[in-house]
């Protein structure tokens, strides 16, 4: 048994806060965050669902990259178009490695005069030590340590914030991002999220997290949500937890990701991974990422074996659980191509035995973006 000691959990600006909103803590990607408040997770699930939550996600990296050629130089390492990408927009890609197996996906802003990437918080020391290696010497990478990020989500979220700035937020549409006045702090505000609901993410200084969330949570439509709610959500949605959905020894397009794979760059290339992303879009994969729905009412959790009808293992389940909105249990996960068609009737194999479900189209749960 290792006697090594464990690193202390590392506490976000928000930490005080949560604590004294009753949340539950846990240890999530090496820092404590709450999975629950008091309202409990299917509550709050709901809530923002059918009003506004807000999640401290400052767990997650923030990094500015800024030097000349910036753009093309962050193209050459995902197989997103970034050169294209207009100022004030935002996409969703990949770092790939040789392989094609996806060492994280972000998003990336281009915020004029440089780019602003969100990496997930379990992959951000890895990630900032990739871009360091793989960038030229003329593209600097600077992690924003001293600032917070929050999400405000759900139908209710944007009017509840534009109370609090002069920024007209029926201009800013999903995938858009600004920088505004919120509470007399200017903040880095993109409409996007995790939820599938319209709202927002807030990069904020740290010094003034705390105010913000208080006077966000002071309005009639914000609870907060916790890590619990924030998994039952995402997956309603179809969206891929890192580490569980996607990882390393996934690609792309296994990964029915190939949406995030741009015009451009799948006609040339230019980017870790390529042929084999190109032969795979070319010749089709041997898995791949399905939405589940099990019969019944019983939940079908991540690692449970998939076979055929006829016993054959044919996959696993990367997340599941049950779906508050959906009205039952909903699963995404990996199954071989030939049991991919939506329709296509599979048993998950639960407490040894096997319960029959269904392959179906994600997400589970109508996204309502904000197209403008």
């Amino acid at each position: 048994m290792s006697t090594e000691p464990q690193s202390p959990l590392k506490t976000t600006p928000l930490d005080a806060l949560h604590r004294s909103l009753g949340a539950k803590m846990v240890p999530f990607a090496g820092y404590s965050m709450p999975v629950q408040f008091a309202a409990g997770v299917l509550t709050e699930h709901k809530h923002t669902r059918a009003a506004a939550g807000l999640f401290d996600v400052s767990h997650m990296g923030q990094v500015a990259l800024r030097g000349d050629g910036v753009a093309a130089a962050l193209e050459a390492l995902v197989p997103g178009e970034l050169q294209a990408l207009r100022e004030g927009r935002m996409r969703y890609t990949l770092l790939l490695n040789e392989r094609a197996g996806i060492l994280d996906d972000l998003m990336v802003t281009n915020r004029g005069d440089f780019f602003y990437v969100v990496v997930n918080a379990a992959c951000k020391d890895a990630d900032i030590a990739h871009l360091r290696a793989c960038l030229p010497p003329s593209v600097t990478v600077e992690p924003w340590e001293d600032r917070a990020l929050l999400a405000l989500q759900g139908p209710q979220a944007v009017a509840a914030l534009q109370r609090h700035t002069d920024f007209d937020l029926s201009a800013l549409r999903f995938m858009a991002s600004a920088e505004m006045a919120l509470g007399g702090t200017s903040c880095l505000v993109s409409r996007s999220g995790y939820t599938g609901e319209d709202g927002v993410e807030i990069s904020v200084a740290a010094t003034a997290a705390q105010a913000l969330a208080e006077t966000l949570l002071a309005e009639p439509e914000v609870e907060p949500i916790g890590l619990g709610a924030r998994d039952s959500l995402r997956l309603e949605a179809g969206l891929c937890l890192y580490g569980h959905d996607i990882d390393e020894t996934t690609t792309p397009v296994e990964a029915s990701l190939t949406w995030a794979i741009g015009k451009r760059r799948r006609a040339e290339g230019g980017f870790p991974g390529d042929a084999v992303v190109m032969r795979q879009l070319s010749e089709g994969t041997a898995r791949r990422r399905v939405g589940i729905r099990p019969d019944g009412r019983a939940p079908a959790r991540e690692g449970t074996v998939l076979t055929d009808p006829d016993g054959n293992a044919i996959g696993a389940i990367t997340s599941g659980g049950f779906g508050p909105t959906a009205g039952g249990p909903v699963a995404m996960g990996y199954v071989q191509t030939e049991h991919a068609t939506t329709g296509a009737r599979i048993n998950a194999i639960v407490r040894g035995k096997p319960l029959p479900a269904q392959v179906v189209d994600m997400p589970f749960v109508a996204q309502n973006y904000y197209r403008g």
